[in-house]
């Protein structure tokens, strides 16, 4: 298990509207897409640098993930996300390193990409997914 690249880093926002121009306008990035995951209670929007994305995640529940997050703990970096040739290998082998997963499964992602969250607990302090097609 060895990632090839950092695949995005998340950001959550409470406003992709608010949020946006900054990273536009400031920053001088072009957002490509902005998406809807339903079942993570999330409206997303990306920007490429290099070879990385920034993925600025806005709650669409205050009960979802990204909502309860930005009531504790306020906007700023949610997570680090690694590229990996085979998510469930590496979700595999992180548990049997003894890390605590969030999903033992991947599951459906924005882009299409099928992901997977090792826990903050088991990560030194740091939401980690695993990314892949």
């Amino acid at each position: 298990m060895k990632p090839s690249h950092i695949e995005h880093i998340g950001i959550a926002v409470n406003s992709l509207a608010e949020s946006i121009p900054y990273y536009e306008n400031v920053l001088g990035l072009k957002c490509y897409a902005v998406e809807e995951v339903a079942d993570q209670k999330v409206k997303t929007a990306f920007f490429m640098v290099g070879q990385t994305k920034i993925e600025l995640l806005e709650s669409t529940d205050p009960e979802g993930p990204i909502g309860k997050f930005l009531a504790n703990k306020g906007p700023g970096v949610h997570h680090l996300a690694f590229a990996m040739d085979d998510v469930d290998k590496a979700l595999q082998q992180a548990e049997e390193k003894g890390v605590r997963l969030i999903d033992k499964q991947p599951r459906k992602g924005a882009e299409g990409l099928r992901i997977g969250f090792l826990h903050p607990k088991s990560t030194h302090g740091v939401l980690t997914e695993f990314c892949g097609k």
